[in-house]
């Protein structure tokens, strides 16, 4: 079937949702009130910049336990007038004083909780220059909607009350959390409203600056909101809390602080070029991986088959030990990522997997150079963190827009006054100074989220991503797959059963390492997992409908009908809208 045909469902298909079809524009988000937003700013006039902005900022507020206005916002966009295609890095950097000396002299040769892992948060750079660059609209009109929700409340519902409960020790050790989020000393009760007042202070502080700057024109007015967060009174605000609790940061690590705007890479899978962002993140596990597979006649395999599932974990671990020998931010890693995306190299790599046998441990890296860690296994029974979002928009001229927000409120303490967290990404580094992603003065850590965007005949084909730390580009390979091999539509892809592979330290701290361990929905066949494990696989099932499987959202567009169809993830409060 051809992808960009669309024909109707086979029979044997089903989904729990409709797949959103629509002419003009499509959302889709982490939260079904961020989608409204988005919805509310194209539905005015705005393009997909200035929606997803709008949907970006609002899973700040609507997300807490996920995300945070001073948390990290990697982006790609697509600007069609222009032709401009862009990743904006929206991760910070550790400060300058910042050392994995003084984690080894000071906590025992830990990253804890806590100010000590901030870094410069990413995230307000990402969304204003992303808006700056490519919007139509002020910041004001965009942030709108995320300041109806801090001001006026919106209602708790069953994730997040479950995720507050389950931090709520941690939340209350912080008193500028607590008194946001467990309010009266208790977690809040689905259906309460939940009420974010000094965020919305600061949103108003940030449309206040772009007011004053205004009569310069609508960029002129962003910049100065930018200025204010990170050369202003915000900025001395947070420096002030974070080196007041013990923290590394200093007002000039954010004066001199920039979300970095790039040419994105890509891979070329059959004949979709698939864009991911570069290696300050993971998004290079994704396009290798892709280019392994395009190898093998995965739709001959059939889908979900042990021949298939076996072929797919098998170019994982394969993309992931390459992701932990070389990936690192490229300011202070010499990355071979040219070689790493050739397919060359994928062709080389294709040949290590043996159709009857896996590895149980993580395999060496493919260039044989680069670090090869001693690892410990041990934690597998440590419960994977909430963390991240995710948000993707079309509109009828043809622009797309693609990020993953994240940095919940359990990692790191709400700056007082302000209502957001300083960006616990540090998490994400190691105190091996060998490693490509080890501590280091003005480094970034390497970022588990990745948002995707794909290009067919030289038009835009789909935008996609999920949350799901380093469960993301696993959760996105399988969707893409799902739609291009197996002609589902967005709906079916997303709805599909899903596995993983942990088989690779993890990207947070501690890194724990689970040494060929699997993980696959309950819903594939038992007869199918007793064949994986046959063949060496250490098979743990997930849950039905497991949240830690991802939260993908997609829209496809169809270029020869003009249409767009969009899907959400069942897995959590994802919804899409279209028009």
């Amino acid at each position: 079937m051809p992808v960009d045909a669309m024909s109707p469902r086979p029979s044997s298909l089903t989904s729990y949702r409709p797949a959103i079809q629509a002419r003009h524009f499509a959302v889709a988000s982490g939260h079904y009130l961020a989608t409204a937003a988005a919805f509310r700013i194209l539905a005015q006039g705005g393009n997909a910049i200035d929606a997803g902005v709008a949907a970006g900022i609002c899973l700040n507020v609507l997300l807490p336990d996920l995300t945070s206005f001073g948390g990290v916002a990697p982006i790609i966009v697509y600007h069609r007038a222009s032709g401009e295609l862009r990743s904006i890095s929206g991760l910070g950097w550790w400060g300058k004083r910042a050392s994995i000396d003084t984690f080894l002299r000071e906590e025992g040769g830990q990253i804890p909780l806590g100010v000590r892992r901030s870094i410069v948060p990413g995230a307000p750079a990402a969304w204003l220059t992303a808006l700056a660059r490519y919007g139509t609209r002020s910041f004001a009109e965009v942030v709108a909607p995320a300041l109806e929700l801090c001001e006026q409340g919106f209602p708790v519902y069953p994730s997040l009350r479950r995720n507050l409960a389950r931090e709520a020790e941690q939340i209350a050790r912080w008193p500028s959390t607590a008194a946001i989020f467990l309010p009266g000393g208790t977690v809040p009760e689905i259906g309460d409203v939940l009420y974010q007042r000094d965020l919305a202070r600061t949103f108003r502080r940030l449309i206040a600056a772009e007011e004053q700057a205004s009569h310069r024109g609508r960029v002129a007015g962003i910049e100065a909101a930018l200025d204010a967060f990170y050369r202003g009174d915000i900025a001395k605000e947070i420096v002030a809390f974070v080196q007041q609790e013990g923290g590394f940061l200093d007002e000039d690590d954010f004066a001199d602080f920039a979300a970095e705007v790039e040419e994105p890479p890509s891979v070329t899978y059959r004949d979709i070029v698939v864009y991911g962002c570069g290696p300050w993140c993971q998004g290079p596990v994704l396009l290798e991986a892709l280019n392994i597979l395009e190898g093998f006649d995965l739709k001959a395999m059939g889908h979900n088959t042990p021949d298939y599932i076996h072929t797919v974990i098998g170019a994982l671990d394969l993309a992931f030990a390459d992701r932990e020998a070389y990936v690192g931010d490229p300011r202070f890693v010499d990355v071979p990522l040219a070689t790493l995306l050739s397919k060359e190299y994928a062709a080389r790599q294709r040949g290590r997997i043996r159709s009857d046998q896996t590895w149980t441990e993580m395999p060496a890296p493919g260039l044989g150079a680069g670090t090869r860690q001693a690892l410990a296994a041990g934690g597998a029974d440590t419960p994977p963190q909430p963390d991240t979002s995710y948000v993707c928009v079309v509109d009828a001229e043809g622009n797309a827009f693609s990020a993953t927000p994240s940095d919940g409120i359990g990692s790191t303490p709400v700056v007082p006054g302000l209502g957001l967290i300083c960006s616990g990404r540090g998490s994400q580094s190691w105190l091996d100074p060998d490693h490509p992603s080890s501590l280091q003065p003005r480094k970034r850590p390497r970022l588990t989220p990745n948002p995707a965007m794909a290009f067919k005949d030289g038009q835009l084909f789909m935008v996609f991503g999920t949350p799901g730390a380093d469960v993301q580009p696993q959760s996105m390979i399988e969707v893409f797959l799902n739609i291009v091999e197996f002609g589902m539509d967005p709906q079916q892809a997303i709805e599909a059963p899903r596995f993983a592979t942990y088989n690779y330290p993890e990207s947070f701290w501690p890194h724990t390492y689970r040494p060929g361990l699997r993980q696959i929905e309950s819903r594939v066949p038992e007869s199918t997992i007793e064949e994986l494990r046959r063949r060496g696989h250490q098979i743990e099932p997930w849950p039905e409908w497991t949240r830690v499987a991802g939260n993908v959202c997609v829209i496809l567009v169809d270029q020869a009908r003009e249409t767009l169809t969009a899907g959400a993830d069942a897995r959590a409060e994802a919804y899409a809208l279209g028009w």
